[in-house]
Formats: structure tokens, sequence, C-alpha cells
């Protein structure tokens, strides 16, 4: 039996799981069924004409992308439009289309390791920390025969669930006390008396984009007027994501004979390596972006690396970064050539994976720059 889309996105969302997408990324299945057979992958950093005529020319049975296609959306497939067109087209030869974007940026396994792995870099740490999943913690008092009903449905609204488990709680009993006041009305107890009730402190872990659907199971499932309950913040226990690396050469260089190294690990573009600082400046510890990463210039100055490897480095950012006595030299390449060196690791995950598949690596150039590179005759 042939493997199918689904088979090969199963792959790829155990690495790089899609809730760890940015909020604005849009991750997934762009088109196609995840019926479909594959047998032949095209892995590429961008969705273009030339990148889809490839696919139809090797048999591609599915394309996968690290930049969605949609992510400027479209209101429609027409065949107009480029996107249009382009959807048309794999649709017509039974191409299916899945981009991991953001989600393969912070992963160990994903888009910024096989760049810092590329340049050479070793010991790798991340640059900005982040856990594949923000966790809250739920703790709430309950009166005992209401116990389950509770646990229940918080279970229902996404509390408790850890991998192959779910209605995951610690309960303790005790005691728990209150007076009503004037108005109150109270599941047990009276106005003005002192009541005191055999109670089950709840604990229980969720997403923390799960909270306000928990809280309001809870409330709901809940028999008290007023429940006692606090909702607290886990601190990231999982450090193996982040955006960006920081790693060290197995020596130190000049910065500019490391730019020249850069240069030779990645594709070639037009564009080339542009380097911002000295020259002569020794360089051992380094951070890498892949993509744009001048959101991030506060970030490597503060981890104290001497280079900073990223892309789209735009001009007052830039010069404003590299005059602080502390900064970095930066080494600008294209966005293109700084996320192709993952697509020979996800074809390996995913020959590894799934028998009968073979992954082809799309060395289309799908840079933005890569008509040519003129500068003045002198």
């Amino acid at each position: 039996m042939s493997a199918t889309v689904a088979d090969i996105v199963g792959v790829v969302e155990q690495h790089y799981p899609p809730r760890s997408a940015e909020s604005w990324d849009k991750v997934g299945l762009v088109c196609g069924d995840a019926e479909w057979p594959v047998t032949r992958v095209l892995l590429t950093v961008d969705i273009t004409p030339d990148v889809v005529a490839q696919a139809i020319e090797s048999g591609a049975n599915l394309i996968v992308a690290h930049h969605p296609l949609l992510l400027r959306g479209i209101h429609g497939v027409d065949g107009a439009h480029p996107k249009g067109r382009m959807l048309l087209e794999m649709i017509q030869h039974r191409i299916a289309c899945y981009a991991a974007h953001t989600n393969a940026d912070i992963a160990p396994d994903g888009v910024c390791v096989a760049l810092a792995e590329a340049l050479g870099l070793s010991e790798l740490t991340q640059l900005d920390p982040r856990p594949r999943e923000r966790l809250d913690q739920i703790i709430c008092f309950v009166p005992t025969d209401h116990t389950d009903a509770v646990v229940a449905a918080m279970a229902e609204a996404g509390a408790g669930k850890f991998g192959d488990y779910d209605r995951c709680h610690f309960r303790v009993s005790g005691t728990g006390s209150f007076r009503p006041l004037e108005g109150a009305q109270p599941f047990v107890g009276s106005a003005g008396e002192v009541e005191e009730v055999t109670e089950d402190r709840i604990e229980m872990v969720l997403p923390r984009g799960r909270r306000d659907a928990v809280v309001a199971a809870m409330l709901a499932a809940h028999p008290y007027e007023q429940p006692a309950f606090h909702v607290v913040e886990l601190a990231p226990t999982d450090t193996s994501h982040g955006i960006g690396r920081v790693g060290t050469l197995a020596e130190p260089m000049s910065a500019a004979d490391f730019a020249q190294q850069v240069a030779d690990a990645l594709p070639p573009t037009v564009s080339g390596v542009r380097l911002a600082g000295a020259p002569d400046r020794s360089v051992r510890r380094v951070a890498v972006l892949a993509g744009a990463g001048d959101s991030h210039l506060d970030t490597a100055r503060g981890a104290g690396v001497d280079a900073y490897v990223t892309s789209d480095l735009r001009h007052h950012p830039a010069t404003e970064a590299i005059v602080w006595a502390d900064a970095p030299v930066l080494v600008d390449v294209a966005h293109w050539a700084a996320e192709w060196p993952w697509l020979p690791v996800l074809a390996g995950l995913i020959e590894s994976a799934v028998a009968g598949v073979s992954c082809d690596v799309s060395r289309i150039n799908t840079d933005a720059w890569a008509g040519a590179y003129f500068s003045r005759a002198d």
C-alpha cells in the first residue's frame, strides 16, 4: 500500500507541531487531499511558478515548502492571479502542498539549527528560547461529592491531557470554611453563619490557549455560587525550542574569514554575503537566525556574541546596531540561502520514516534578487 499525503504530514508535524507556530502564521496543508497517494516529494523554501513546473516535470505528488503560499492570502482561486494559477496547476496535477514555517524555525532539528551546523557551529543553545507549548495550572476547591463532575468538565474543555493520557489531575481533601453574607445564596450553609465543608483541592495543567474555556467549564460545573480558584502561569521547562541559535566555531577567525566561510557554506546568490563591522575582528561565538532577523539585533548583542548571521537587515536598524561598543559584527545573507540548508534535513526525516517515498530538494533559486547584480564601473 502506497504512502499518502497524511503519512508525510504526520512525519513533518511530529517534528514541527503546528501548534508551536506563531499565531499569525499559516502552516499546514495548503491544497490537496490527505488520502492522495505519494511516492515523490519536492522540498522548497518558496512556492513559485518555476517550482510548480519542477514538481510537475519530476512527477512529485507533494510539495513541502517552508514559506506558506497563502501567508498573504487571496480571496479566490483565480487563474489570472499568480497564486491562483499555481494552486490550479497543483490541483489539476493532483499535487498536494504543505507548509512548515515558524514551527520549523524554532525546532531542535529545524531551520535555524540547520543553518548553524552548515556554518560550522557547535555547542548550540537558543538565541531566544520559545517553549513548544505555554502551560497554565488551575487550582480549584470543590465539595468532594462534586469533584468528579468538575474534573470531567475541565478535562472536556482541554485540561489534564498529557500525551496518551487524559483527565490527569491531583486531588487532596481538606476543610473549606466560609461565612455567607446577606444577599448570598449559598449552596450549603446560611447567611451570617460560619460553615465548614469537606472539599477537594483539584490541580490540573492546561494549554494557555484553553484557559478561558477551562475556567468557564469549571464555573459551569461547580455547585458553589462563588467558587474559590486561581490560575498560575507555569515557567517553561522545554528548552529545546527557540528562535535562532548561538554556537561556537572550532577556532577563532577574523570576521572577514568568517564571512567567506558563510559564503562558501551557503548556496550562491546575487547579493552574496555582506559584512558590517570590523573585518579584522576576532570571531568565535556566533548567533544565527535564519530568515528576517533585524528584530533580534538587540537580543544578539545581549547574548555577547562576536557575530550575528541573519537576513533582510534594513539600513536603519543595522546602522544603529553596529555603533554599540559591545555590538557583534553583522553578516547579512540572502533569505532563501539561509533557509535552504534545512531542506536536506527534512528530506532525510521523511525518507527514513516513510517507506517507498523519495524526496527531491529543489535547487531553484527563489531569492527575490536572483536576476543580476550591477555595480558602478569606475
